[in-house]
């Protein structure tokens, strides 16, 4: 059903909740800004799934990239934007050319290398509306381990005991398997 990124952008196009959501976040305008992980992933496991519910997300992750506002509280600013317009949903703004700093990581470049290094490889996806409006999928690393439900740590987490760590204590944390009990799990030996 899903073989390819035309596929999931037809996907998202044909959710009208989800595209509110894109549409909602576009209005900001930032710089390198997407929306990212779950809100992408999750509909395509619930649709692999046969869901006809949506899943709930515990929340919306809204990513930049803007080295020339590091502040925090201007997020918060955004969050409180994007609330005042959909109150409803759980929004989460956050600047990655500051986000390396908590995540104890080097400086990411841009959103998208940020996306590249997040724990999981189903999770390393954002979607977004180009200037044109026009719907945009990144997928860093590719979408054949989200499509084939496979949750594998990005090859950043695989570097040191640390970070396989790190990886397997969020995968066993977040518990996948009793929403979408037909992905397979690869958790790290080191």
């Amino acid at each position: 059903m899903l073989k390819n990124s035309e596929d999931v952008i037809k996907l998202i196009r044909s959710d009208e909740k989800m595209m509110e959501i894109i549409k909602v976040a576009s209005t900001l305008n930032l710089p390198d800004w997407w929306i990212c992980a779950g809100f992408v992933r999750s509909k395509i496991w619930d649709t692999l799934h046969g869901f006809n519910e949506r899943t709930a997300t515990p929340d919306v992750d809204v990513i930049y990239f803007d080295p020339n506002n590091m502040d925090e509280h201007f997020e918060k600013e955004l969050e409180n934007k994007l609330d005042s317009m959909m109150p409803n949903i759980p929004w989460s703004v956050k600047n990655q050319a500051r986000m390396h700093i908590i995540n104890n990581l080097p400086p990411y470049t841009s959103s998208k290398d940020a996306i590249s290094r997040f724990p999981e490889t189903a999770t390393a996806l954002g979607v977004k509306l180009d200037k044109e409006n026009h719907l945009v999928l990144t997928a860093p690393l590719g979408l054949e381990d989200v499509i084939h439900l496979e949750v594998k740590p990005t090859p950043y987490f695989t570097e040191t005991k640390e970070l396989a760590a790190i990886y397997n204590e969020r995968i066993i944390k977040k518990n996948w398997k009793t929403i979408w009990p037909k992905i397979k799990v690869h958790l790290l030996t080191h």
